[in-house]
């Protein structure tokens, strides 16, 4: 063995890997415990959807203006992701006034995009970004405009005070959810939207010229409440994430002045960018040693369950309890948001590893993102879109929340023994078992076989993506690469399977009593 296997060996030893590392007794078995430990969320596997004006025509990319109406090639790629929950917001809802896209669309007013450069159209509000929820089977979950998470050149601006008040928050609930609105119904939905999730505001501590954490509370309570009073049965996330004042989450205090406010505390998992100096995760050095990106990459992931953890903490220290909402998140690397690993199978290991830890710590983790949602030019995203119109195909980062997210149980299961390199997540519906796993070497195939405390295994199948290149990449030219293949398990009590070397898969057993 070289001596960058030996250190590989050691790197994966290092790793809290799957939900039990191997036991003792059962080298090379995958050992499953089916007492459900947690029911998993309804709302778990989520996207998040902005405008981002210049930088990359997200929104209006995604609309046909010639049918008027979303892109048949966009809503067929994202009914088949089948995300729990689309999110709008982000930096744009600093800014952005919901009135200015309800009504008839030639009167709408075109608004100046202050984050990302350029004009919005506001083709695009709340009418159709719900009508595309529901055509895609997702819930919408709306930022409302949190006094601009307090940036004050919000208030004096071009084109006015772009600031929102908790009586405009208010009045949007009551837009959306009040069945007799007669503003909505004159607009052409004579049904409520009932809309039930609302996060206030987007990022409120980033940065110097947001809120402190005590202006945030304070007007996280006066938001909630006047929400609140429009729709009870509304449920609301509040910023939780740490400030420019120390190093301390807001989550805490925030649950102590404000816990009845609120139904989860939000983080973003942003800032996922290498540490090493001498990182190969910079521009293309990546490319001439694709195994130590494939390590690095490895390691930068379990920063997301230090951070998972430290916030569970931190709401347990509290006593109450209140859902993790990760609203955004995805690897930082550099070109900002352009970085071309992305669309290569070496970035799998950390995006499948992400995901299996938000579903291994679902007792808590309520909704959960490992990237932006759509565009045309970053590499962030998990759908890409050709433009002016044509294909919509899915990032390997959207390949994986697919495979997942449509492999999966309701209850979340422990796994007691398994191969180190195996990062697993594991769930059940009935009498079927998923497993989430992801194969962390580089190299090496891992063969197991598979058993089930107190039940026998009647059969299964294996869904993969098992690229025999770990440089290969999903473009216009192969939009398709990165489909999954579906496998039969071999009949037996104990069936093995192997897993090759950098693939991601989904394993479904079937049980029956003993």
């Amino acid at each position: 063995m070289s001596d960058s296997g030996f250190a590989r060996r050691d790197f994966l030893r290092t790793l809290p890997v799957a939900a039990g590392a191997a036991a003792p007794g059962a080298p090379g078995t995958v050992t499953v415990d089916p007492t459900p430990l947690f029911d998993i969320s309804p709302w778990l596997y989520m996207q998040f959807m902005e405008p981002l004006g210049a930088t990359d025509s997200t929104v209006e990319a995604a609309w046909d203006y010639d049918r008027d109406d979303w892109r048949k090639d966009f809503i067929d790629a994202v009914r088949e992701l089948a995300p729990d929950v689309i999110r709008y917001g982000g930096l744009y809802s600093r800014h952005y006034k919901w009135r200015e896209g309800v009504g008839p669309a030639a009167r709408r007013p075109s608004t100046r995009n202050y984050f990302w450069g350029g004009k919005e159209t506001n083709r695009v509000g709340t009418h159709e970004f719900v009508d595309f929820c529901r055509r895609v089977g997702a819930e919408p979950l709306y930022c409302v405009n949190f006094l601009a998470d307090g940036e004050q050149r919000f208030r004096s601006t071009t084109e006015g005070d772009r600031t929102g008040d908790a009586r405009e928050a208010g009045d949007w609930v009551s837009y959306a959810n009040d069945p007799d609105h007669r503003e909505r119904k004159a607009n052409g939905s004579a049904a409520p939207f009932s809309i039930r999730l609302w996060q206030l505001g987007n990022e409120t501590s980033y940065g110097n010229r947001t809120f402190t954490r005590d202006q945030s509370i304070q007007h996280t309570i006066e938001f909630a409440r006047e929400m609140r009073r429009r729709d009870p049965s509304i449920r609301l996330i509040g910023w939780g994430d740490r400030g420019r004042e120390g190093t301390e989450l807001w989550a805490g205090e925030l649950l102590k002045r404000a816990g009845d406010q609120i139904d989860m505390v939000a983080i973003h998992m942003m800032g996922q960018s290498p540490k090493r100096p001498d990182t190969v995760l910079r521009g293309m050095r990546y490319q001439r040693e694709p195994e130590r990106a494939w390590e690095e990459l490895i390691e930068l992931s379990n920063n997301v369950e230090t951070r998972v953890k430290e916030l569970e903490e931190v709401i347990g220290s509290s006593g109450q309890k209140k859902g993790i909402a990760i609203t955004e998140g995805h690897l930082s690397l550099v070109p900002h948001n352009a970085n071309p690993i992305l669309t290569e199978w070496l970035s799998a290991a950390y995006h499948a590893r992400s995901l299996n830890i938000y579903q291994r710590h679902g007792a808590s983790v309520r909704m959960a993102t490992a990237a932006d949602f759509q565009g045309n030019r970053w590499t962030v995203n998990a759908v890409m879109l050709q433009t002016p119109r044509g294909v919509t195909y899915p990032l390997p980062v959207g390949s994986i929340a697919r495979l997942f997210k449509r492999h999966n149980g309701k209850q979340g299961v422990g796994v007691t023994a398994a191969p180190t390199s195996l990062d697993i997540a594991a769930s059940r519906s009935g009498d079927r078992v998923y497993l989430h796993v992801a194969n962390l070497e580089y190299r090496r195939s891992v063969e197991t076989s598979f058993a089930v405390r107190g039940r026998v295994i009647a059969g299964g199948r294996v869904v993969a993506i098992a690229p025999g290149d770990l440089r290969q990449y999903v473009g216009l030219d192969q939009p398709d690469i990165f489909r999954p293949r579906e496998s039969a398990l071999e009949a037996g009590p104990t069936p093995k399977w192997s897993f090759p070397a950098g693939s991601v898969s989904v394993v479904e057993l079937d049980l029956r009593a003993a």
